[in-house]
């Protein structure tokens, strides 16, 4: 195979796996312009409507380390497939639904497909030359704000333009090109684990996630103190603490605690669920003021889709900088990389404070932020397959990726709570006041702080991801000359 040839080749794969991951991120944000009409569309209460947005965030969290393992031990190729179907299932499932049950159902599969990104990033471990793979994994990770910063504005488009169902005809259309562009494009690797897969383990994580997840994110409408929010977190400390006992002593576990204990990627875990919550400050607080009326003297009055526009820019700010990223982690390492990002996100909350006021300054700090999540996004794969072995890959990154979601939960709940704590009266409808806004940009710029601080303990000469050797990369390179691998 010539050079030439195999980077072309990989620019495919690379292209492929990269809009996968943004597609499956955009299936978070994709009811989102559609939050406060989803009641009536689905003839339902508020309450039973915020299920719809829960759903995708508990089956995401819960696939993502289980489908990871199950790509180590049965083939990435595989499990992406696998993913994309179900994404294609759950988009048209919820495009053929006017009820709660059925859109339920499709939303849980679509939260299943975010699992794609941790795949996607072990994969290209496989079949992405050793020069090109720094930045191809930058930008695989950034594709989760990539996809939420684009997502918003075109679903936003299509909610006032058309038919709410067409968001959902349409993501599966474009998921099923994604699935055929992954049949051609992807070589088949064998897998590189033997063993059995650990269903016990997948049990009890469930368990205690589904527990834990879903205190955290409906605490606030339950009550703190109710017996049911304190009964789930006592049910997921049970559970969480049995899981780790007998992962511990299981000879093939779903999670190889003693890897994840190593400091290096320990360390990574919490900056990962600590950046997950500062990023995702931004993404709750900087669309309300965009859309909140000009009466209030700091609202700004735009229109969904105007909101969506200006905020499509942080986005694409994370497409541009990831090999930016990549280069810094292959010169000074993915520690330095992923300290900088973290001290750029609480630069980008230091700036909100006096440009909170203007559509153009909330411009200028989303894409701070969003420059300083490109950076901690692109490291931390980087430091987490550099310190585990090839045959771990997909299930390390997805419980890196399970940690950004217990961040980002976590924050929803959190900056949830200040909001509707600092509210005042806008034409009888309680909204958040400037005050409020304040104290999240506050927050969240006091957690990327700490973010900076916990990267600051990572030990100062890691190992970035490991090069292949002539035996690991020999049948991906021949793999890459073949088209129709089997699935």
């Amino acid at each position: 195979m010539t050079a030439s040839a195999s980077q072309g080749r990989s620019g495919a794969i690379v292209a492929t796996l990269a809009g996968a991951g943004i597609v499956a991120s955009v299936m978070g944000t994709l009811l989102v312009p559609l939050i406060g009409e989803l009641p009536r569309l689905l003839d339902t209460s508020s309450a039973n409507a915020s299920w719809v947005i829960t759903m995708t965030l508990l089956t995401g969290a819960v696939a993502t380390p289980v489908v990871g393992r199950l790509g180590d031990l049965h083939g990435k190729r595989r499990l992406l497939l696998f993913c994309v179907g179900l994404l294609v299932a759950g988009s048209l499932i919820c495009a053929l639904s006017d009820s709660l049950a059925p859109m339920l159902i499709g939303r849980g599969l679509q939260g299943i497909g975010m699992a794609i990104v941790p795949l996607g990033i072990s994969t290209m471990r496989d079949v992405v030359p050793p020069e090109r793979l720094g930045a191809s994994v930058a930008l695989m990770s950034s594709s989760l704000g990539i996809g939420g910063a684009l997502g918003l504005p075109v679903a936003a488009a299509i909610a006032e333009n058309a038919d709410w169902h067409v968001l959902f005809w349409a993501s599966a259309v474009i998921a099923a090109l994604i699935g055929i562009a992954i049949a051609v494009f992807l070589p088949h690797v064998p897998p590189a684990t033997r063993g059995r897969f650990d269903v016990p383990g997948a049990i009890g994580l469930a368990a205690g996630l589904v527990c834990l997840l879903l205190a955290v994110s409906k605490g606030g409408d339950w009550g703190w103190g109710s017996a049911t929010t304190l009964g789930l977190f006592a049910a997921a400390a049970v559970a969480l603490l049995l899981w780790g006992w007998f992962e511990l002593r299981t000879r093939d576990p779903l999670v190889d605690l003693r890897t994840t204990a190593r400091r290096q990627v320990l360390l990574t875990n919490l900056t990962s669920v600590v950046v997950g919550f500062s990023m995702y400050a931004q993404s709750l607080a900087a669309p309300q003021l965009l859309q909140l009326p000009q009466s209030l003297g700091y609202g700004l009055g735009q229109s969904m889709l105007a909101a969506g526009l200006w905020m499509a820019p942080a986005g694409l700010m994370m497409m541009v900088v990831s090999p930016i990223s990549a280069r810094v982690s292959g010169r000074h390492g993915p520690r330095t990389s992923l300290l900088a990002g973290t001290l750029i996100i609480a630069a980008g909350y230091a700036l909100a404070l006096p440009l909170m006021g203007t559509a153009v300054g909330i411009l200028v700090f989303s894409c701070v932020i969003s420059v300083g999540v490109a950076f901690a996004y692109g490291a931390m794969p980087a430091l987490i397959m550099g310190a585990v072995p090839r045959s771990e890959t997909a299930a390390a990154n997805g419980f890196n990726s399970l940690m950004r979601s217990i961040g980002i939960t976590v924050s929803s709940a959190i900056i949830g709570v200040v909001l509707a704590q600092l509210t005042q009266s806008a034409g009888g409808v309680p909204v958040p006041t400037e005050a409020g806004f304040q104290v999240v940009f506050v927050l969240g710029g006091a957690v990327a702080l700490v973010a900076a601080l916990v990267t600051l303990a990572i030990p100062r000469r890691t190992t970035s991801i490991p090069a292949l050797t002539i035996t690991e990369t020999e049948p991906a390179t021949k793999r890459l000359m073949t088209e129709g691998d089997p699935v």
